[in-house]
């Protein structure tokens, strides 16, 4: 299975395609789709709209596992990332992809095994399940890779229902 794992945000979103096969998994590509401070909103959002379609369009998944959004204190960008993940959710659903959305602790369960898991403590261990010799870099790259894996390990999982477009590991 082929997943694309996406850490959205509105500057800088990383993204991670991975071919999983049960407990083997590779890297095939993973970076960061960027746009240009102190141009307006809409123009950052057409611009990652269209960067996901190519992403799709060139790596062909069959999944897209997205972080689910939580909000820390600045409220202000936690809503122009909520536009950022309504336009990457959007691109997915027209490619016909399979969508899941994972929250923070089921990424660091899936990954590490433990929930409340150190960023390092993830990064170390995407770069080992991946057979790397570092984690991949920018960091929100990585975070995507996570994604993927999550959705890689909790899809063999008793819990996992194919025939539904959610997946939990609760």
């Amino acid at each position: 299975m082929r997943i694309l794992g996406i850490d959205p945000g509105i500057a800088t979103i990383g993204f991670g395609v991975l071919d999983s096969d049960k407990n083997r998994h590779a890297l095939v590509k993973c970076g960061v789709i960027t746009t240009p401070a102190h141009v307006p909103l809409s123009a950052r959002l057409e611009q990652i709209y269209r960067d996901m379609g190519e992403l799709i369009s060139l790596f062909k998944p069959e999944a897209a596992a997205i972080e689910e959004l939580f909000f820390n204190t600045n409220i202000t960008t936690g809503i122009s990332v909520a536009h950022g993940r309504g336009v990457i959710l959007l691109a997915c659903r027209q490619a016909g992809l399979h969508i899941y959305e994972y929250t923070p602790l089921q990424v660091k369960q899936a990954v590490v095994g433990y929930g409340l898991a150190e960023k390092s403590q993830v990064m170390d261990m995407v770069r080992r399940i991946c057979g790397l010799s570092a984690p991949p870099k920018p960091d929100d790259a990585a975070d995507a890779v996570a994604l993927a894996l999550c959705h890689a390990r909790s899809s063999t999982s008793l819990l996992y229902r194919g025939d539904q477009e959610t997946c939990s590991t609760i």
